[in-house]
């Protein structure tokens, strides 16, 4: 069975080959394998800087939603379920109410991208054992948003790739915290422009360009390679900054001042919020971990609590 996965990288296919991040070429990897190493993004620059911080409401947030507290061995997270995720949101009161989150471990912690837990299999597990395929015995149906978006601590559901679940499906009961970094105008530009060029290359009129990037990257020839992606660059460019302008103004300057991982934005579902416990999200996220992103010192859920709304 697959794991439940958040991927780190954002990847293309294009006539076979794997393009990890647009122009910088390469064979394809297998993400379980890599360290956990800072998230690939641009500090927000000297002028969005100047900026007060713009961050996300979660007072708001704790009035008027569903608010639920996760204890864990390090500490308290409170986190806020939307509303206008219904599904996942019921979904996730019937785990916590039933107590299937009891003694859960973060199974995979990743600095400054996520904090990922909710397998059942990783109770009682061996040190060391690889986790990430458990659930509760079904999936759900997606509920992606263009509105909600990845910011520091965005609440989202994690799930199986592309390749296997093209409808987007949630795992039952697997969920991520995103933790993120700064993304100023550069690194969200350079963000939505693989976003671009992930629409560009499903145009069959533009198969032709995976088509020589496979030639050239076959026999070697870099040359014609960084050629192929110049014109690419090019194509994909008015799009990008379609993509760019078509962002509310507030949403740039939370990345840019608050923080986040926009590439997985209109990816995966995002269904809450944590508002408060930010500090125990920092602990977590620093934890060592194995090549699998699995701490070391076991963290872990010891119980969750619905809390009365307004009062988290």
């Amino acid at each position: 069975m697959k794991k439940y996965w958040i991927s780190k990288n954002l990847k293309i296919m294009a006539a076979g080959l794997i393009i990890s991040g647009l122009f910088n070429v390469q064979s394809s990897c297998n993400p379980s394998k890599s360290k956990a190493t800072k998230a690939d993004s641009t500090i927000a620059t000297y002028e969005e800087e100047k900026w007060n911080l713009v961050t996300p409401d979660t007072t708001w947030m704790r009035n008027h939603y569903t608010c639920v507290e996760i204890e864990t061995n390090k500490g308290k997270l409170t986190i806020a379920l939307f509303d206008e995720t219904p599904a996942h949101r019921d979904n996730f009161l019937k785990l916590v109410n039933t107590g299937f989150y009891n003694n859960v471990l973060f199974h995979r912690v990743i600095k400054d991208f996520m904090i990922q837990t909710g397998d059942p299999e990783s109770i009682g597990s061996p040190a060391g054992a690889d986790l990430g395929k458990g659930g509760p015995g079904y999936t759900q149906k997606a509920e992606i948003l263009d509105t909600l978006y990845h910011y520091r601590g965005a609440l989202a559901a994690a799930r199986q790739g592309d390749e296997i679940n093209p409808q987007k499906n949630s795992s039952g009961s697997q969920f991520y915290i995103i933790s993120g970094s700064k993304h100023g105008t550069l690194a969200l530009k350079n963000v939505l422009k693989n976003r671009a060029a992930i629409s560009f290359m499903k145009d069959p009129e533009n198969m032709s360009y995976g088509m020589r990037m496979e030639t050239y990257q076959r026999s070697g020839d870099q040359a014609k390679m960084n050629t192929v992606l110049n014109e690419l660059e090019v194509a994909i460019k008015p799009l990008t900054d379609s993509l760019y302008n078509s962002l509310p103004e507030r949403t740039r300057q939370i990345y840019a001042t608050w923080g986040g991982y926009p590439a997985l934005d209109k990816e995966y579902t995002i269904f809450g919020f944590l508002v408060s416990g930010y500090s125990i999200l920092d602990a977590i996220q620093m934890e060592r971990t194995n090549e699998n992103g699995r701490p070391f010192s076991d963290v872990r859920i010891l119980k969750t609590t619905v809390l009365p709304k307004g009062k988290p």
